[in-house]
């Protein structure tokens, strides 16, 4: 008797025991994430210090800890144009302890050539901070006023034009192949390191076009050193320097393409992790002072939640992929590495 009340007994001391560690466990799992985030966030940036991404991930630091309740450690990872840095992100924990900054180039990419993730479904978007519209711009000194002024010189003229871009594959080079196409018209595309270079070319009169972000060409116009002919997005900067310029839709060409800026993070965020970082970050992207900050940079916020922002990854991609392939830029990329 005595031993089977011992028995007995051990029994209901394990059950506490068992049921104790089972609390204990689910206690130790909910604070894990209703805590979060209780440490730094790393926030990848993938070019070096002083480029765009570069300048909007500093302006996102400006608030975190006021939105997001830790500061964000910017680190940029610049090499591979963008790869180096989407690869530590897409193979990093999804724990909403790193976070990267995307662009165009990110879809662009994989329909060059084979990258280590398909980065479109290897990352989570969280937000879009920003869709910048390529500008096209002549020199001052030119006769041309207009689109129409350009093209009808274009063809009176066959292969005497260049324009500049930024890289060969680049937003820029699809942008003015897309107008070369859209236009009927014959243009010979030079590729430069940058927006900078494509720049300081067209000042020095090496080629007669390019196709340059707003803030790159903002000071230029304001000095009369060059004048912009036509926005490439689907609706006018509202930047008053910019809001007289019309779109190529509105001039009857159907080229539109935006280098836009979306944050993103590892795929299988754990779902309290991204709402709190898409409600942090949508609180923060709408903050008065930063679209105040980002105008002052010469971008402008246009803001999409996580849904939005991976239905324009999805739309991108088919986009571009069918642009890359119409314009023969793929083939001219697949020859160069041959």
């Amino acid at each position: 008797m005595k031993k089977k009340s011992l028995l007995v007994a051990f029994a209901c001391l394990l059950s506490i025991l068992i049921i104790g560690g089972c609390n204990n466990m689910n206690y130790k799992s909910i604070p894990a994430t209703s805590k979060y985030p209780d440490k730094p966030i790393t926030l990848i940036v993938p070019f070096s210090v002083g480029s765009s991404l570069d300048l909007v991930a500093r302006v996102l630091e400006k608030t975190s800890i006021k939105y997001l309740g830790q500061p964000l450690i910017i680190i940029n990872k610049p090499g591979g144009a963008g790869t180096v840095a989407w690869n530590e992100v897409a193979g990093a924990t999804p724990d909403g302890y790193t976070l990267g900054m995307t662009s165009t180039e990110m879809v662009l990419h994989p329909l060059y050539t084979s990258t280590k993730y398909n980065y479109p479904t290897a990352l989570e978007p969280l937000a879009q901070i920003s869709d910048i519209s390529m500008v096209m711009v002549v020199q001052s000194d030119q006769p041309w006023k207009s689109v129409d002024d350009l093209v009808k010189y274009a063809r009176q003229h066959p292969g005497k034009l260049k324009f500049a871009n930024s890289s060969l594959g680049s937003l820029s080079h699809i942008t003015g192949e897309s107008f070369a196409k859209a236009a009927n018209i014959d243009l010979m595309q030079v590729p430069f390191q940058g927006g900078a270079e494509s720049l300081a070319n067209l000042l020095g009169g090496h080629v007669q076009i390019a196709f340059l972000s707003p803030s790159l060409a903002k000071e230029n116009i304001k000095s009369g050193k060059v004048r912009a002919l036509a926005v490439a997005g689907d609706q006018r900067l509202s930047d008053p320097l910019f809001a007289n310029i019309p779109t190529f839709k509105e001039q009857g060409l159907d080229v539109a393409f935006g280098d836009w800026y979306i944050l993103a993070a590892p795929k299988e965020l754990p779902i309290e992790v991204k709402n709190k970082l898409t409600d942090g970050f949508n609180r923060m992207i709408n903050d008065p002072d930063f679209k105040a900050n980002m105008n002052n940079l010469g971008l402008e916020v246009n803001y999409l939640d996580a849904k939005d922002s991976q239905e324009k990854w999805i739309n991108e991609n088919q986009k571009l992929s069918k642009t890359v392939q119409e314009t023969g830029i793929l083939d001219i990329i697949k020859a160069q590495k041959k």
